[in-house]
């Protein structure tokens, strides 16, 4: 399976190696203290994006009137307290907050600052804080210094108010050991007077199990923690020595964002971010996958295991595998995402119809990337079965109008929920999807030749000439566009969909010269830092705004096959290069950049899952070139 706490397959040095270079990018705010396969992460307690000041799922905050929309502030408190967070699927930090603020001093009351952050510890002058095993933290030091700690407890939100929470709590174990521990109202005070730890241990408020917690003293806790940290730095594949110090951040995020996901057997999910994005969607699980083939392919294999272990009885792959279940439709949606879409004016928040949920169709395209690694050829012929009804799936059930067409019936199985081209109501049928769709036909042609199916190699083969013929009559040559259309009309919006059907490979050269002069053209996608996911002289271009305008890693990568598929391999380097110095330039893998200052847009999660892992395959694939 893969196991991403296994160790790893190079030296023992080189994982130290790859840990010291991501030593000096891990802050705290952007990158969180965490363990592989561990729900609980540590934060700065001033960390934006934390606390929010009030949510209208929950009412008034205490104190206040009327709700209003969800707003961040950053926690009062000393700058070097830290915040104790559990990762759960659909609950933000600010809901999941274990410990509020921790606050560490020196034996005469003075607070020690965190002197350094490395993948294993954080040191707070002689006081280091550490894993105890996935559930757990241990807290304290190794030498006879005496040494305090406060540890204020939350108000946190929940379904029926805003309440406190105690470490009393079912499913909350602190266990001292040569620690003084006195209580004062929403507070612990911790006192060892010469070497002494404390365990924090919440392994059953995120469904684990106490007895899981590692047993030996505080310096044990640390030598394990450093293996665990050691052996997965071990894996991150060798690159070009200019993108070594990111592509070991990169995989380094790999390693924090996986969990092992609840209510289904052996599931170690790498996922998209500890902090909002706390399950396997699919489309996430393929970009992880291609990423991670490079070091860990049984794991790389195990995310494409799990998106593919659902479908339904007529082929559907669902949208997300979280905790317990799976989202397949709109019945699915948490009310937090219908909310959200009402505020936006979707339509389809309104609607009574159950609409299924499910991702672009590139899952052969990251089968094939993975058996280019695995070469289980088993497996191969396994996950090909379920793409193959899938794509069944595509055409008879979401092709609404019958026309050959098949579209997306909700924003959210396009993955790119905000784009403009659904300020239309759904279902839209796009030219990104026609093109995902050639591919998985050519691909599942060439499995069935090979397999020696000559029936399904020619059904497959043929239906994507007849989607391609589909495609090319959506190409507006006076727009030098393809359109997405909706309700039997043209959408006007000029989006990066447009740009996608290059993955095809199958275009006439004069419309990949028009579309490769659109990646050029400053006022379409030509941007200093990515591509733009709507052309800069749209009137929807917001360059902060998600999908209406940032730049992705996801699409950027598949921009990359895409000029390759269509012969241009130099110009494909090129965007891959300017992909890779745009994470660099904004100091990590964000979900998404604001294109034409390489910053990170204010809205974008940190330490984002399929943007490391399409910096780490891009990485190999520039170096080995």
């Amino acid at each position: 399976m893969g196991d991403v706490t296994a160790a790893g397959t190079v030296t023992p040095a080189a994982g130290a190696e790859a840990m010291a270079a991501v030593e000096h990018l891990l802050d705290l705010e952007h990158t969180p203290f965490t363990l592989p396969a561990s729900r609980l992460f540590v934060l700065r307690a001033d960390a934006a994006a934390l606390r929010p000041r009030a949510d209208p799922r929950y009412g008034a905050l205490p104190g206040t009137a009327e709700p209003t929309a969800v707003d961040y502030q950053a926690a009062a408190g000393p700058p070097d307290a830290l915040t104790v967070c559990t990762a759960e699927y659909e609950r933000p930090p600010a809901e999941c907050v274990v410990v509020d603020r921790l606050t560490v001093r020196d034996g005469g009351g003075r607070v020690l600052p965190v002197t350094r952050v490395t993948p294993d510890r954080i040191e707070l002058g002689h006081v280091t804080l550490t894993f105890a095993g996935p559930g757990a933290l241990s807290l304290g030091t190794t030498t006879a210094r005496p040494w305090s700690a406060s540890l204020e407890l939350p108000v946190v939100p929940t379904g029926c108010g805003w309440v406190t929470a105690l470490p009393s709590a079912p499913g909350t174990d602190l266990v001292a050991h040569g620690v003084t521990v006195s209580a004062r109202g929403q507070r612990l005070d911790l006192r060892a007077d010469s070497a002494g730890w404390v365990e924090l241990d919440v392994a059953g408020r995120v469904g684990g199990d106490h007895s899981a917690r590692s047993d030996g003293d505080h310096a044990a806790h640390l030598a394990a923690t450093r293996a665990t940290w050691q052996g997965w730095m071990s894996r991150c594949p060798a690159v070009r020595p200019d993108l070594a110090p990111m592509t070991a951040l990169c995989w380094w995020v790999l390693g924090a964002n996986a969990v092992r996901l609840h209510g289904h057997d052996d599931a170690h999910a790498v996922v998209p971010s500890k902090i909002g994005y706390v399950g396997l969607w699919q489309w996430d699980a393929y970009f992880i996958a291609v990423g991670l083939r490079h070091g860990a392919p049984g794991l790389a294999r195990h995310q494409l295991d799990l998106a593919l272990r659902y479908p339904t009885a007529d082929g559907q792959l669902p949208d997300v595998v979280h905790d317990g279940g799976v989202l397949a439709s709109s019945a699915d949606l948490p009310p937090a995402d219908l909310a959200a879409l009402r505020r936006k004016g979707s339509g389809v928040a309104g609607s009574d119809a159950v609409v299924p949920l499910t991702k672009p169709p590139l899952t052969a395209w990251a089968i094939e990337k993975v058996l280019d690694v695995l070469g289980d050829q088993d497996w191969g012929a396994a996950a090909y079965g379920v793409a193959a009804r899938s794509q069944e799936w595509w055409f008879a059930r979401s092709d609404t109008d019958g026309d050959g067409m098949p579209e997306y019936g909700h924003p959210y199985s396009s993955g790119l929920d905000d784009s403009p081209i659904f300020d239309s109501a759904p279902p839209v049928a796009s030219p990104d999807l026609a093109a995902y769709l050639v591919v998985q036909d050519d691909l599942l042609a060439r499995r069935a030749h090979r397999d020696g199916d000559l029936a399904a190699a020619d059904h497959h083969r043929r239906r994507a000439t007849r989607t391609l013929r589909l495609l090319l009559d959506t190409w507006e040559e006076g727009r030098g566009m393809f359109a997405a259309h909706a309700g039997g009309r043209a959408l006007p919006t000029y989006a990066v969909v447009s740009l996608l059907p290059t993955l095809t490979g199958r275009l006439p050269r004069e419309v990949v010269a028009r579309l490769r002069e659109a990646l050029a053209d400053p006022d379409l996608f030509g941007a200093p830092w990515g591509v733009p996911t709507v052309a800069r002289n749209d009137p929807a271009f917001d360059p902060d705004a998600m999908w209406r305008g940032p730049s992705w890693m996801n699409i950027c990568a598949l921009l990359v096959d895409g000029l390759e598929a269509s012969g241009f391999r130099d110009e494909a380097d090129a965007l891959a290069e300017k992909a890779l110095a745009g994470v660099i330039r904004a100091g990590g893998p964000y979900e998404y950049v604001n294109p034409l200052t390489g910053e990170r847009a204010p809205t974008a999660t940190t330490s984002f899952g399929w943007s490391a892992a399409l910096f780490v395959d891009l990485a190999v694939r520039l170096s080995r070139s």
